[in-house]
């Protein structure tokens, strides 16, 4: 027999804001007012059962005569008596304490004292959207404030969708039930709009209705999210962003949708500030024509969005700090004017030419290509166009020319990713060491390989040596895929002896899944993870052999090694 969820009490406590001296025109000792209104779990038309544990908000108000109001909110479970029971659920207007439990009145809903309208609207707009709804359903003082709730976050998760409990309901329902929120909602007030809908489906018929009771005048949010099994995606209307909503909305994130703004339909949005687009169906014109009426934009992502060809950032978009692009594999050029530009991400592009005009203010910069020798790229072109950098991350798939020793520097770079997932056998990993020698301010330094070329084990064991560059900041120094290449040891070692200031060096011979607690290796035929554990082994010898007795008395060495009984029986 299914056990039902408990009651939820919601406890309000309405007092004046103690200070060390009174406020003028409010007098010491005045009685708070408590109130309580008991949340049935079962409440016909609250979206899901009430969720364990206990939540608490904290709310201060403006009050009469120059004083200030406190109000203090709660959510916790009720474990009901033999009279509870009996009787049912019960809410009262209590004083200061709470009563026993047998004397309240059998009643779902109860009546809270007198509050001003607004103050029980912002109490409501608080609380969580599911808990907000159970208010709803169980206090008529909330019901109203129910049809004009600031934040609605129609979700698969927020809905029970996924959860083993509702598995068995068929997905449809969950339609109906995003249709009947909305319709009963008045589409006053609302601030955010959040509408992931992914696996949900026979929405298509419902959506534009929907986008015309919530997204209004006002709006400031708006997440939408549709279900990416369609076989068509669902246009979404430029009209949507009517001249109120543009002077009042500052996020939109649109996925699994087309959107074809143009400049007839299109006005500017002064306010908008963050623009995410993944799995979106539009042209790099298209998004010129919306970046041009944006000149407030901060952040901009694009994913997965595979019509664009050519990006083009306008002049006019002096905010733009940050700029994202990932998995848009059509792209060839990204052409940016945006002047104050501090952030850039480039991942999983081919062949993409990329101008970003004026970099003198690039804080932090990503970059994942299939280029080769963007290693090289990176140590040669950068420190010049982007002086001010202070983190780097560059992931270099075929790497083929070893690292140039040049007189620039990278000033003010902190923090330093490297990935070399395949280089060429004649690539020298000791050729890395010049990143170190040309940045000085350098703190933490991450170093992910792979390949594993021209063993240490094999020809003389003689260490190579550079000029002495005595590093004054590196803290943190990791190599991930550690194994016995001789660049990689003698990388190491020269580290060890120039990094005066270094805390912690991590070397990890796994590869990231050779350890008990990573099934990454658990779907790899036996022959491969057979190899990699004999690189890993090999790696581990060559730290016992030539770093071990070099590691200073203030350096903490850490060294992951595979799990000799989880893989005994392979090797």
């Amino acid at each position: 027999m299914a056990v039902a969820a408990p009651a939820q009490l919601l406890l309000l406590r309405f007092e004046p804001m103690t200070r060390r001296s009174t406020p003028h025109g409010m007098r010491s000792g005045v009685p708070r007012q408590n109130f309580q209104v008991g949340l049935s779990s079962d409440s016909k038309g609250a979206p899901g059962e009430a969720d364990a544990g206990c939540g608490r908000g904290r709310l201060g108000l403006g009050g009469g005569g120059g004083g200030k109001y406190e109000i203090y909110i709660t959510m916790q479970p009720i474990l009901p008596s033999s009279a509870d029971k009996r009787k049912g659920l019960s809410c009262q207007h209590q004083d200061g304490h709470h009563g026993d439990s047998d004397s309240q009145v059998a009643d779902r809903r109860c009546s809270i004292p007198a509050l001003p309208e607004d103050i029980l609207h912002l109490i409501h707009s608080l609380l969580p959207l599911r808990d907000a709804a159970r208010a709803a359903c169980s206090s008529r003082a909330f019901l109203g404030s129910w049809r004009c709730h600031p934040v609605l976050a129609l979700t698969g998760y927020h809905l029970g969708l996924g959860l083993r409990k509702n598995i068995r309901v068929p997905r449809k329902n969950f339609t109906h039930i995003i249709d009947n929120i909305l319709r009963k909602h008045s589409g006053v007030g609302i601030k955010i709009l959040e509408l992931q809908i992914s696996g949900i489906f026979y929405t298509r018929d419902y959506l534009d209705s929907w986008l015309q009771i919530a997204v209004r005048p006002g709006i400031e949010g708006l997440t939408l999210g549709l279900c990416d099994e369609d076989e068509t995606k669902y246009d979404v209307p430029c009209t949507l962003l009517s001249a109120g909503v543009r002077n009042s909305i500052r996020n939109l994130q649109l996925s699994y949708c087309a959107f074809h703004p143009t400049a007839a339909e299109l006005g500017p949005l002064r306010n908008l500030t963050s623009l995410a687009l993944s799995h979106v169906s539009i042209s790099g014109d298209e998004l010129e024509c919306f970046l041009s009426n944006s000149p407030a934009l901060k952040q901009l992502h694009l994913h997965d969005c595979q019509d664009i060809v050519c990006l083009k950032i306008p002049c006019l978009m002096l905010q733009l700090l940050c700029l994202k692009v990932d998995y848009c594999l059509n792209l060839r050029a990204i052409e940016s004017k945006a002047r104050n530009l501090s952030s850039f991400f480039l991942s999983y592009g081919k062949m993409v030419k990329v101008s970003l005009g004026e970099t003198l203010q690039m804080k932090k910069l990503v970059m994942q290509r299939s280029n080769s020798n963007l290693i090289r790229y990176a140590r040669c072109e950068l420190p010049s166009s982007m002086p001010n950098l202070e983190s780097l991350s560059i992931c270099s798939s075929h790497e083929r020319v070893n690292t140039p020793m040049l007189p620039t520097k990278f000033m003010f770079l902190k923090w330093l990713f490297i990935s070399l997932p395949s280089t060429s056998s004649s690539y020298n990993h000791f050729s890395l060491a010049y990143f170190l020698d040309a940045s000085p301010s350098l703190e933490t330094w991450l170093l992910n390989v792979t390949g594993e070329h021209a063993s240490i084990f094999k020809g003389s064991s003689l260490l190579r040596q550079l000029p002495e560059q005595h590093h004054a900041r590196l803290k943190s120094f990791k190599i991930q895929g550690f194994n016995s290449s001789r660049g990689l040891v003698e990388l190491t070692c020269y580290v060890l002896k120039n990094a005066q200031s270094l805390d912690c060096l991590t070397l990890d011979t796994t590869n990231g899944f050779l350890k008990c607690d990573c099934d990454m290796s658990s779907g790899l035929p036996a022959p491969l993870i057979k190899r990699y554990l004999m690189k890993a082994r090999r790696g581990a010898t060559a730290i016992r052999t030539y770093i071990e007795d070099k590691i200073p008395p203030t350096v903490k060495l850490a060294v992951v090694e595979p799990c000799n009984q989880c893989h005994a029986e392979i090797v």
